[in-house]
Parts: structure tokens; C-alpha cells; sequence
């Protein structure tokens, strides 16, 4: 299982429009309501953005995780925006970010969302990978590399580099 596992290309935003925290977090929770993994729109977008304000899920690294649990939601899933400009993230908007990984947690999902957690922990903490996320030229780019990152249910997630040799 790998991260790409978690999303589709329709859930992947390679040129996001929002400009701030509330339009993006609108812009990924309709592409997830779009492609079937949220069934009601408000709620969803609503209690991610609520808890984004509540929490700043930005890391140095110039990504963001914003996160909804919610009853309802049928498979564990996120939706990638990436910004070709810096977004100032978070009520205080200390860091900027580029990438936003939308997350939509089951109400009952808790060993999958941990997997899925750290293997974007794991991603995150990777310069090389993040520098090819922003590199990517297009979402069949962009899931190739979320394909690198393995993840597994009882031990730490793992980086596979693609075989060289078509780059």
C-alpha cells in the first residue's frame, strides 16, 4: 500500500485557485465531494476548517494536513492541492505552504488514518520527495511520486525510489 493508494487524479489539484486557508480547504472538499468521497459538502468543509483554525496543521517543510473525522465517510481518502505561489496558512500565518493534503477520516477509521499519517509525516520529513511534488508536471506526475512512499499497518513507512531508467 502506498500513499497514492489514499487518492485519485481527480483528487489531485496540480494548479490550486484559493489563495488562503478557507478557499482552499473549499477547493480540495469539493474536489472530494466530486469524486464520491464526501457525500455532504458543508459538513465536511466545515469541520475541516474549523479545526484548521482551531489547529494549524502547517509544517516547516511548506506543507499543510488539514483533517476532517466525520460520520458518513465511507473510505479514508485526501485530496492534494498544490500552489505555485506561497499561501500564508493558519490564523497567525507564521509559515507558508504550497502543498495541502485534504484528509477525510471515516468516524470509525483509526489504524488506517495512523498508516496514512505517517506516511505524509514520512513525506514530509523527505526534501527530495517534496522537491519532486513540486516539480511534478502534471497529477499522473504527482501520483507517481506518491507511489514512492510505502506505507505499512505495524512498522514505520518506507521510501521506494522509482527503478531509474525513464527520467
Amino acid at each position: 500500500m502506498t500513499l497514492a493508494d489514499f487518492t485519485t487524479p481527480g483528487l489531485i489539484i496540480p494548479h490550486l485557485r484559493g489563495q488562503d486557508v478557507a478557499t482552499v480547504i473549499q477547493e480540495l472538499s469539493q474536489a472530494l465531494q466530486r469524486e464520491g468521497r464526501v457525500p455532504d459538502l458543508l459538513p465536511f468543509y466545515h469541520a475541516a476548517l474549523n479545526r484548521e483554525f482551531l489547529v494549524n496543521t502547517d509544517m516547516e517543510a511548506g506543507i499543510a494536513f488539514p483533517h476532517a473525522r466525520l460520520p458518513g465517510l465511507k473510505e479514508l481518502s485526501f485530496a492534494l492541492g498544490r500552489s505555485g505561489d506561497p499561501l500564508k496558512w493558519g490564523t497567525r500565518a507564521a509559515r507558508s505552504v504550497k502543498l495541502v493534503f485534504l484528509i477525510a477520516v471515516p468516524a470509525t477509521d483509526s489504524t488506517q488514518y495512523l498508516s496514512l499519517i505517517s506516511g505524509l509525516a514520512r513525506l514530509a520529513g523527505d526534501g527530495r520527495i517534496v522537491e519532486s511534488l513540486h516539480h511534478a508536471q502534471d497529477t499522473l506526475q504527482i501520483l507517481e511520486v506518491l507511489q514512492q512512499i510505502r506505507l505499512r499497518t505495524s512498522t514505520t513507512p518506507e521510501i521506494h525510489p522509482k527503478p531509474s531508467g525513464h527520467e
